[in-house]
């Protein structure tokens, strides 16, 4: 019995589709900043928490990354010791314990 490693469930449509999404709203927040008629250090502040959202959500998804990440290394190396004890089994043994 052989494991392999999880597949990826993404498309590469799905994958565009994620990019172009978040590059249209990226930049039509910023527009709305630009064009938003306010005093220019309003619109710093706002800039300044738009990018700190930005980034946190990059951060954010790399920490969901690597803690699916983690526990997929963890599955199958769970999964790696039953099939060991499996294959180790013997039901028909006399022995006892």
């Amino acid at each position: 019995m052989t494991t392999q490693a999880p597949q990826s469930a993404s498309t590469t449509a799905f994958f565009v589709q994620a990019i172009i999404s978040f590059a249209v709203s990226s930049v039509a927040v910023c527009v709305g900043i630009i064009y938003l008629p306010v005093q220019t250090w309003v619109r710093a502040f706002l800039a300044l928490g738009l990018l700190y959202v930005i980034t946190s959500t990059f951060t954010l998804a790399k920490c969901i990354r690597d803690k699916q990440e983690s526990q997929a290394l963890t599955n199958r190396a769970d999964q790696a010791r039953l099939d060991k004890l499996l294959t180790e089994h013997d039901p028909y043994s006399t022995q006892k314990l």
